[in-house]
């Protein structure tokens, strides 16, 4: 098993989500309302700076809890593709990045802890 084929998987969404979320809320399509894209690109942006280091090291654990951080850009995509006309193939876009990085994170996370030897269960004994 190829396991580094799942990290590049996951690190491509994940950076995907890191240049798209700028370009998306303070170029392609600013906000139209009284609040500075600045703000809004920050609150959409924060999220993903918190797994940063551990992506970039290949850290195991950080790949198995951000993909709850990516759950939230899944969700974020799927109600632009199904409300904003306008923004859909943004949302696409997102839905595409934020999947890629779920699954990555799924399955890195998987084969790396097993090629460690780390697990969530205790295998039971047989008697």
């Amino acid at each position: 098993m190829n396991i580094s084929r799942f990290q590049r998987l996951a690190q491509c969404g994940y950076f995907g989500l890191l240049l798209l979320v700028p370009l998306w809320h303070l170029y392609l399509s600013p906000p139209t309302l009284q609040i500075s894209p600045w703000l809004i690109t920050s609150i959409w942006l924060i999220p993903l700076l918190f797994p940063l280091k551990g992506i970039i090291k290949g850290n195991p654990y950080t790949y198995a809890w951000s993909g709850f951080i990516a759950l939230i850009y899944i969700m974020h995509a799927c109600v632009i593709i199904m409300s904003d006309q306008q923004e859909r193939v943004l949302g696409i876009i997102e839905l595409i990045f934020a999947s890629l990085f779920l699954i990555g994170n799924i399955y890195f996370a998987k084969y790396k802890g097993q090629e460690l030897g780390l697990s969530i269960r205790k295998k039971k004994k047989e008697s």
